[in-house]
């Protein structure tokens, strides 16, 4: 997985992760909406001004001055942890 920063400030971040579809998105968006400090997650795979599908490019908007990278690794962390609950369950159940 490749990441490209393409936007920092603050209280919000832009990021470009290569090689991601709608599935990886959604897990990560939700993730970061779960997490008390993110005021905004959403993402685009098609920017209007790139003329065609591109790579996907994800926004993170935090308040309370939280970190939006910080916020970013928290919610890899928790899709990690329910990916890894959810294996565990499905070997389990086998």
């Amino acid at each position: 997985m490749e990441l490209r920063v393409t936007e920092s400030t603050d209280d919000e971040l832009s990021i470009e992760i290569a090689g991601e579809d709608h599935t990886f998105m959604n897990v990560l968006k939700g993730a970061l909406l779960e997490h008390d400090d993110v005021s905004a997650a959403t993402y685009d795979v098609n920017p209007e001004q790139s003329g065609g599908q591109t790579e996907p490019i994800l926004t993170i908007k935090t308040e309370g001055g939280a970190d939006p990278l910080e916020c970013l690794e928290d919610a890899a962390v928790t899709v990690r942890e329910k990916a890894t609950s959810f294996r565990d369950a499905f070997e389990a159940a086998a």
